[in-house]
């Protein structure tokens, strides 16, 4: 009898032979399994398509599989929808006739493990980073500054590394406070201090302070500060094997798109900072899924794409894939993208003579399967279908194949708050590390200290004492 009872779907099923099922495509009347193969999940990718053909829901399917294979998942949630992939879905009519049409005998719906992360600290357990941390090419970035603008803030990270290197260990820039004040006492100190670093105009450091202030009034200070994320727990397996997805709360963050892709770049320069070198595994460590990618690269001067570019290229040698989804292949610089070999393109328009130039390279960037007109598909493909392109056997891609993409088992939507604040209540371990912010003593402390009466007595009388002993 029990012979007769069907088994719950498990999300393992979607993985075989080291590969993660993604969709079907049709050879005539012969469903192809269409799949990324976990050896070269580290070789990065692609998922482009216009507003509405379904990437988020791609994105979705790709997190899922991971997570099933035992690889844990970083994504950013652009607009609050991928937090469903933390609950069951529903056997919605759509998506099993999805199921059926590409041979998914045992789809069903399942929960997969999430742990919610929040710059604000109100969707998720709290992201922090120290300003040294980032650094000044980042922060430079964040705070659009000049070269010469760039080339103090420069000099007010290495003057505070020579304080310390002299003794004064708690000269650290951790906050935006400490930073302040590190740029304040540079600027009254700018006379003295020009003939080891350089000058110092006080206007520059006017623009800076101002820069910073606007900064803080976005929200970033919430970011800076201790304790800093600990880029390993992104790298967790749940009891069960599979992979944790972390959910990067960002609908907030998406008003300020400088402060998001800042982030996200410091998260991953992060993980190649921190990694260590293993070289091709069976599957990836951790794969990280950059929404809204082309944010990346607008405005980026040449110093932040040669370090994009970088960490794309090398940190795969760390085991970890990056996939990013953007609306046209056309908004990732050919210097980067030549790094992506996983390829998924959804549907894109050609109402304009650019739009269909556009479609013509996204064409172009793909294997020719002579059996299909790749230029003329990308605008037929329907919400939920693309063209899909992935690396097998050395390293060399397959030729381009129209498929459809498996339904996803989670929830297709956000959870309520209610699920979401349980879910990160349940999560003891990030939540006992990260929700209380701790305030050491830092540069901030340290220089109001030095420039308070007593400490200015104390500094005058060791420097007398130090001229008796010389004799001088």
């Amino acid at each position: 009898m029990t012979d007769n009872v069907k088994k719950p779907a498990d999300p393992r099923d979607y993985v075989q032979d080291g590969s993660v099922l993604i969709g079907c495509s049709r050879a005539g009347r012969q469903i192809v399994p269409e799949c990324i193969e976990l050896a070269l999940a580290n070789r990065h990718g692609l998922i482009t398509g216009a507003t509405g053909t379904g990437k988020t829901v791609t994105l979705q399917v790709l997190a899922e599989g991971f997570s099933a294979a035992g690889v844990p998942v970083f994504a950013a949630d652009i607009k609050g929808d991928l937090s469903g992939i933390g609950a069951k879905g529903e056997p919605k009519p759509a998506l099993l006739q999805r199921a059926e049409e590409i041979g998914l005998a045992r789809y069903g719906n399942a929960a997969f493990p999430v742990a919610f992360w929040d710059i604000f600290g109100e969707q998720g357990h709290p992201v922090r980073a120290t300003v040294q941390e980032m650094g000044p090419l980042l922060l430079s970035r964040l705070l659009e500054l000049t070269e010469p603008q760039e080339g103090v803030l420069n000099i007010a990270f290495r003057w505070a590394e020579d304080e310390r290197a002299a003794g004064d260990t708690n000269m650290v820039i951790l906050d935006l406070r400490d930073l302040r004040s590190v740029i304040d006492e540079m600027g009254r100190r700018a006379g003295s201090l020009r003939s080891k670093y350089g000058n110092i105009a006080p206007a520059t450091v006017g623009v800076i302070q101002r820069r910073l202030l606007v900064l803080e009034e976005q929200g970033a200070d919430r970011f800076f500060g201790e304790p800093a994320l600990d880029i390993n727990d992104f790298i967790k397996l749940a009891p069960d094997g599979r992979g944790v997805i972390n959910v990067f709360a960002a609908d907030k963050l998406m008003n300020t798109p400088r402060l998001y892709a800042t982030y996200l770049l410091w998260m991953l320069s992060e993980l190649f900072e921190k990694l260590p070198e293993v070289g091709d595994l069976d599957k990836p460590k951790l794969v990280f899924l950059f929404d809204e990618a082309h944010l990346l690269f607008d405005g980026a001067s040449r110093a932040v794409l040669d370090q994009i570019e970088r960490v794309t290229r090398l940190i795969r040698s760390k085991a970890v894939g990056v996939y990013y989804v953007t609306q046209s292949p056309g908004d990732v610089p050919d210097r980067v993208s030549a790094q992506l070999g996983n390829r998924i393109q959804h549907a894109l328009r050609a109402f304009t003579p650019k739009e269909q130039k556009a479609v013509r390279a996204a064409a172009e960037t793909f294997r020719p399967n002579p059996e299909l007109d790749t230029e003329r598909a990308i605008q037929e493909l329907r919400v939920g279908e693309a063209l899909v392109s992935f690396l097998h056997n050395k390293g060399e891609p397959s030729i381009v194949q129209r498929a459809l993409i498996r339904p996803p088992m989670s929830r297709i939507g956000p959870l309520t708050e209610e699920e979401r604040r349980d879910l990160i209540e349940r999560d003891t371990e990030n939540r006992a590390k990260y929700a209380k912010a701790l305030d050491r003593e830092s540069a901030h402390e340290r220089l109001q200290a030095r420039n308070s009466l007593v400490w200015q007595v104390k500094a005058g009388v060791r420097k007398f004492s130090d001229l008796l002993r010389s004799g001088r």
